[in-house]
């Protein structure tokens, strides 16, 4: 025990050794401001610290190949709040994350940073020659109140994107990046911080190009925005007990920005919350990717239910859930829906869903925006390679899906009845949804839980800062977009994407105004 203690204690002091100053002995590369991370909130940081300082160096340090860049905001829905009040938004916001209120001074910042906003996104589009319109960009809704009890009327002014879709916000910042004098490098994955390790100054960054380590040099400063730990099941199940989840967005989010803001002494914040802020929701596998498609949320026919791994429905199937991030209601607080505890879930549809319905949405997520992938709009090519089942008899589907039969069709006997009632009596569901489950051949596919995100990393100030646990500022770091997200518990819809623009701007600005940094003789 001694002996393993000893080894413990010596790789720690290694580890601490490298990442210091020190053990640099030259500079593979210099620059002013070194952004880690090319999403949105990156993308935000370069533009405005070119904004504030024309003659700065810019470097963004991508994990991704090119072609995958963009994080979780080129997979996102592209939704971006704007709100105009900020007094209605500031009791909006508050309302949503009392289980772990925000600080007041960031809160009422941020407030007024978002409704000062909607010119500077216009502006990016414009730049772009992209389109800015008011609405989602895929449904008829001109705003998203998420919750309408907590006062989402008075602090939502409009829901807005920027086309096309998908990805339309994502392609107008890259092509804003693109047509500016910033270097980036695709393919470096950030390793480590260098650090004073006595004031825990940061003076660079380790990352991994070309096969080897190299070290770069920041005058100014670096900004972390590298994600949070959604494609990371370990750390999924460590921070959040949870067994198994697959990621809606990018599959780099490994969470290295949270590894590496723990040794640069960072407090951490927001790590788990009541659950996930973004939301559990129910995705469909893709054969050989890691990411998963989101099952469609618009049903031109509802023969369909799901089913637990006890066999038997869980929840209103239904229910509008994408309007509250895939919270529900129990007990009179807004929790995650039950998908995340109730697996092996499955689907279960008759002809008449599968030939009206597409089961995948192809709005967003990464697979749609990023990898290219389709679901066919009559399901058959997925029937055809087994990704979805098909029997004639429910009992033969229930074998086939490793189920009871008995009590399979025993539960699909129950809903038909109900169905034939005009009332759902286990759920509550609509009851112009209760279509009977009646037209052969039957088919079912598996739902599995996806994440859209995590918003835990760095506790941070307005200004972007990266603090420590005693709430001191850590020289020259700083931190943007979901990793070490304000946001706490609930989520209003448009709020990361517009976050990581405000965050990222703070970031690039304050760095801009930071004196170089002079090497001591």
């Amino acid at each position: 025990m001694l002996l393993y203690s000893n080894l413990r204690v010596a790789v720690f002091f290694y580890e601490v050794v490298m990442s210091s100053l020190s053990a640099v002995k030259a500079w593979d590369l210099e620059t002013d401001v070194l952004i880690l991370g090319f999403g949105l909130a990156g993308a935000s940081a370069a533009i405005e610290a070119l904004a504030a300082d024309p003659s700065l160096k810019v470097t963004i340090c991508e994990k991704m190949p090119e072609k995958y860049a963009g994080g979780n905001s080129r997979a996102a829905g592209q939704s971006l709040l704007i709100a105009k009040n900020p007094a209605a938004l500031i009791e909006y916001q508050r309302a949503m994350s009392t289980s772990n209120p925000i600080p007041e001074e960031m809160l009422h910042a941020w407030a007024h940073r978002m409704s000062e906003l909607e010119p500077w996104i216009k502006e990016r589009a414009e730049e772009a020659g992209s389109q800015y319109i008011q609405g989602t960009g895929f449904t008829d809704r001109q705003a998203v109140l998420e919750f309408p009890e907590l006062g989402a009327a008075d602090a939502v002014t409009y829901t807005a994107t920027i086309l096309p879709i998908p990805a339309g916000v994502w392609l107008a910042f890259k092509a804003n990046v693109d047509k500016r004098p910033i270097e980036v490098l695709y393919e470096t994955p950030v390793k480590d911080l260098i650090q004073d390790p006595d004031t825990l100054e940061v003076f660079g960054a380790w990352v991994e190009r070309d096969g080897r380590l190299q070290a770069i040099k920041a005058r100014r400063g670096v900004v972390l925005a590298v994600g949070g730990y959604e494609a990371n099941l370990e750390m999924q199940r460590n921070y959040c007990g949870y067994e198994k989840l697959y990621p809606l967005g990018t599959p780099g989010n490994t969470g290295d920005g949270i590894h590496i803001l723990q040794k640069a002494g960072a407090d951490l914040w927001h790590m788990r919350n009541k659950g996930q802020s973004g939301g559990i929701w129910p995705g469909l596998k893709a054969p050989g990717y890691e990411t998963v498609f989101l099952r469609n949320l618009f049903w031109q026919s509802f023969s369909w239910l799901e089913i637990a791994a006890d066999n038997k429905r869980f929840y209103n199937e239904t229910a509008e859930l994408q309007l509250t991030h895939y919270k529900e209601k129990k007990h009179n607080h807004w929790v995650d829906t039950p998908h995340i505890n109730a697996g092996p879930v499955h689907m279960i549809f008759d002809e008449t869903t599968r030939s009206y319905n597409c089961l995948a949405l192809k709005a967003f997520t990464w697979n749609i925006a990023a990898e290219g992938l389709d679901w066919s709009d009559d399901n058959l090519k997925e029937i055809e390679q087994g990704r979805v089942l098909k029997a004639d008899s429910i009992e033969e589907l229930a074998e086939k899906m490793g189920r009871d039969p008995n009590a399979v069709a025993a539960e699909l006997e129950r809903y038909n009845q109900m169905c034939a009632q005009g009332e759902d009596t286990d759920f509550c569901r609509n009851p112009v949804t209760l279509q009977p489950i009646a037209t052969g051949p039957f088919y079912a596919v598996e739902i599995v839980p996806a994440v859209v995100c995590t918003g835990g990393g760095g506790r941070r100030n307005i200004e972007s800062q990266v603090l420590t646990p005693a709430g001191q500022p850590i020289p020259r770091l700083y931190e943007a977009g979901e990793l070490g997200s304000m946001f706490s518990n609930l989520y209003q819809n448009g709020s990361y994407l517009t976050e990581a623009m405000i965050s990222g701007r703070a970031a690039g600005r304050n760095l801009a105004k930071t004196s170089p940094w002079q090497e001591q003789e």
